[in-house]
């Protein structure tokens, strides 16, 4: 007569923080996008929003001044998000 051995129950893998038996999951937080709200926004968005009530006020800075100043507020934020941009490219 032979003889078998009572099956037994299955655990499932724990996964917890001690557990090494689920799966290898590395993230890489320093790549993550950037999210929206940046600091440059809000100083592009608080310098324009300045600019345009200097020129609202001033009898010195007409429509075509803002608009030069906001040409060049827009270069420089533009440059500014190349710039952070590019200091978060991978090597690979």
């Amino acid at each position: 007569m032979s003889t078998t051995p009572p099956e037994q129950p299955s655990t499932p893998p724990s996964g917890g923080f001690g557990s090494t038996s689920g799966p290898n999951v590395n993230l890489n937080l320093s790549a993550l996008p950037v999210t929206p709200g940046n600091a440059e926004l809000v100083v592009y968005i608080l310098a324009t929003i300045l600019i345009a009530i200097i020129a609202l006020a001033s009898d010195g800075v007409d429509s075509g001044a803002f608009v030069v100043s906001f040409t060049a507020l827009s270069f420089a934020y533009l440059i500014s998000r190349g710039i952070a941009k590019a200091s978060r490219v991978l090597e690979e």
